[in-house]
């Protein structure tokens, strides 16, 4: 009884979050597109009382069997961060690609990714201003 609480506990998680598919585990990566989609069914980013909210990109290669190959790389941090903001987001990166690897490739997908860089980004910013507050000059100009 418990297994199908959890399981509804899980898809409860993942329409709250906007994730398509409950079970990253169960669900096939056949596109590019599924690679960055069961990447963020696996990111959890650090919360606000460990670091604040930036944006960073990682560029990870996998070989057929959906294994990383070579060490992932960091490209870019939010240029406001902290070094402690970067440390924790930089250890959440390798945690969620830990969770997610291998990736359950398809026998098409794996032949297609092996060995290919993928630049991912993990956002953690809002993007756009709040819309309660006054508009800058910058905005009005």
């Amino acid at each position: 009884m418990t297994r199908r609480g959890d399981r509804l506990l899980l898809a409860a998680a993942a329409l709250l979050f906007g994730l398509t598919s409950a079970a990253a585990e169960d669900a096939q990566v056949n596109t590019i597109q599924d690679v960055f989609q069961h990447l963020r069914t696996c990111w959890k980013p650090p919360p606000p009382a460990k670091a604040r909210p930036l944006d960073i990109t990682v560029v990870v290669s996998f070989n057929r069997s959906g294994n990383i190959l070579g060490h992932p790389r960091i490209t870019y941090e939010s240029a406001e961060a902290s070094d402690n903001d970067r440390l924790q987001y930089r250890i959440a990166v390798m945690e969620a690609l830990q969770r997610c690897t291998p990736m359950p490739f398809t026998d098409a997908m794996a032949g297609a990714a092996a060995g290919r860089p993928f630049a991912i980004q993990f956002r953690n910013r809002k993007t756009s201003p709040d819309k309660t507050s006054p508009p800058t000059q910058e905005r009005r100009a």
